[in-house]
């Protein structure tokens, strides 16, 4: 579900997986939903609604922590 790229956590769902987007928020310790005008996914948990997570051009970074 993610790759490693300069030491940063890469998403390799892209911008389209919102359930295993959803699935990975729900295993993350550092889940924390952004505020409402920033979520894009229909689920409440959901890393498309992190507010640690930094948009990229295909995808996103992961700005917070480690998903087990």
């Amino acid at each position: 579900m993610w790759s490693e790229e300069n030491g940063k956590k890469i998403f390799k769902g892209g911008k389209e997986s919102f359930d295993a987007a959803a699935q990975a928020a729900a295993k993350c310790l550092f889940f924390k939903e952004d505020c409402e005008e920033e979520c894009v996914a229909d689920e409440e948990q959901s890393c498309y609604n992190c507010r640690y997570r930094r948009w990229t051009k295909d995808s996103f970074l992961c700005m917070k922590g480690e998903t087990p």
